[in-house]
């Protein structure tokens, strides 16, 4: 799944450090050191657009990484009729 999402899987706060990361190929430490620098010397600006791209960029669907026949077996049984009210 390519595009750019927040990782909140891998994130620390909102996951938009890790998603950067991820769609730019970086090591998601090496964006965390470059966003905390940013927010020393300029607080402001860095702290505006971590906010907007929080509020804009949307969140990762989740994957599924497990067997195939297990996924299978989920997708064919719904949550809802085991606990529906009688």
């Amino acid at each position: 799944m390519r595009g750019l999402y927040r990782d909140r899987e891998n994130g620390w706060i909102f996951g938009v450090c890790a998603g950067f990361a991820e769609f730019a190929n970086f090591r998601t430490t090496t964006v965390r050191i470059i966003a905390v620098l940013c927010l020393v010397f300029f607080f402001v600006p860095t702290a505006l657009t971590y906010i907007a791209a929080t509020l804009l960029i949307r969140q990762r669907p989740l994957t599924y990484s497990g067997v195939r026949a297990e996924q299978e077996f989920w997708r064919s049984h719904r949550c809802n009729d085991h606990w529906r009210a009688s």
